[in-house]
């Protein structure tokens, strides 16, 4: 595989101002938390960082959490000052910060407008009140408007908003609601996720025990096939599984992830990519504080195997509705090609329907009319974007030790 310098960075600002019953992030409730400390620590370990890793040029920055959005203003004017004295940004860096409604005054928007970001991902989840109070959400629906509109008024054109479907107690009807909202806003991206029922959350403990109403499986692909139809129909492309996007909007730095290639993680709990080497850091709040005063604040690392890297290329890549490349795939790892490594997997893929193969001079386009990358490749059919699970599965694991020599 060919190494360069990550061009993508994730910054994790593990903070809320209280804990979502679906939620399975490193987050910690704001109260008495040591968070100008944290801000210090996040700058050494971006200067220890730099040092191991330099960076040429960083196309993308990510900040997420968390909710990054809970800094004040002085802690947020110090925190993106640090991010543009040690990172090489450049103009055309796609700045994005996630926020929560209610957290977004006009001040604290100013000073991250004058910081750099330039790209805001709210945390919608549901236009429901009765809803957004029973996943454990703070803000209400006119919070939501207020945020946006502030949001709009301090000079941010480029606005996401997150949704939920498959919640406790949620119908169509009450999905096709928020829709009719969410689109009333005009915004450039959406990006819309199932609820999975994690572990150590509230909602786990509640299913555990029977009391967490959920959807079936059948109401859940009904809500999810109602998403695709709405936002297909207002002219947004689906370009990524649970992603939709007016073009030209698409989140570049999430894109980093699907196409498999290197990033930076900073923070507490962060996930990196380097060098075909994984790392996360230390998860706590105040251990991750003393280690990245010291050192790389590591809790575990691991060199990726090249088998494991073209599974996790076919993997991630195939979420995009574009699909992969043969091309991209040989850049990546040279000497093998994607039929000769996973053959076996993409025949009865392509047999059953779930992924159409794309040949050399192609001139197709995706449902929302963007026309496909050129090249010979892979990418989900209509009946695969529904199975996707299945067809992701098919590259896990499947590498024999052959591949590893």
């Amino acid at each position: 595989m060919l190494h360069h310098a990550p061009r993508a960075l994730y910054i994790h600002i593990p903070f809320c101002t209280n804990k979502c019953h679906y939620c399975d992030f490193n987050s910690y409730i704001l109260k008495g938390q040591p968070v100008d400390d944290y801000l210090t620590a996040l700058e050494r370990e971006m200067e220890r960082t730099l040092s191991a890793t330099p960076a040429e040029r960083i196309d993308t920055v990510f900040v997420g959490g968390g909710t990054p959005t809970v800094l004040t203003p002085p802690q947020m004017e110090r925190f993106l000052a640090s991010v543009r004295r040690l990172w090489p940004l450049h103009e055309g860096t796609e700045f994005t910060m996630e926020a929560n409604p209610g957290t977004t005054d006009p001040d604290k928007l100013a000073v991250m407008f004058a910081g750099g970001v330039n790209r805001l991902s709210f945390g919608v989840q549901s236009f429901d009140n009765g809803l957004l109070q029973r996943i454990g959400r703070i803000h209400d629906v006119d919070d939501v408007y207020r945020s946006l509109d502030n949001a709009r008024a301090a000079g941010f054109g480029n606005l996401s908003i997150d949704l939920m479907f498959g919640l406790p107690g949620q119908t169509v009807e009450l999905l096709s609601d928020s829709v009719d909202k969410a689109l009333a806003l005009d915004l450039p991206h959406y990006s819309l996720y199932s609820l999975k029922v994690e572990e150590n959350t509230l909602f786990h403990h509640l299913y555990e025990k029977n009391q967490l109403p959920l959807p079936t499986e059948d109401e859940d692909l009904e809500m999810y096939l109602h998403l695709i139809g709405r936002l297909q129909g207002a002219g947004y492309e689906h370009y990524e599984i649970s992603n939709f996007a007016k073009p030209g909007f698409e989140s570049r730095h999430n894109s980093t992830y699907w196409r498999n290639e290197p990033y930076y993680g900073l923070g507490a709990g962060a996930h990196g990519y380097l060098e075909r080497h994984r790392h996360v850091n230390i998860k706590g709040v105040q251990p991750y504080i003393d280690a990245a005063l010291e050192r790389l604040p590591r809790l575990s690392g691991e060199t990726v195997s090249e088998a494991e890297a073209m599974e996790d290329f076919m993997m991630v890549g195939l979420r995009l509705l574009d699909g992969v490349r043969g091309a991209d795939f040989e850049r990546q790892f040279p000497g093998r090609t994607i039929e000769g490594v996973f053959g076996a997997q993409l025949r009865p893929l392509v047999e059953g329907g779930l992924l159409l193969r794309l040949e050399d001079g192609e001139h197709g386009s995706l449902p929302g009319g963007t026309p496909l990358r050129p090249g010979r490749g892979y990418r989900l059919s209509p009946q695969g974007v529904l199975l996707g699970n299945e067809v992701f599965g098919a590259f896990i694991g499947v590498l024999d030790d052959a591949i590893h020599s």
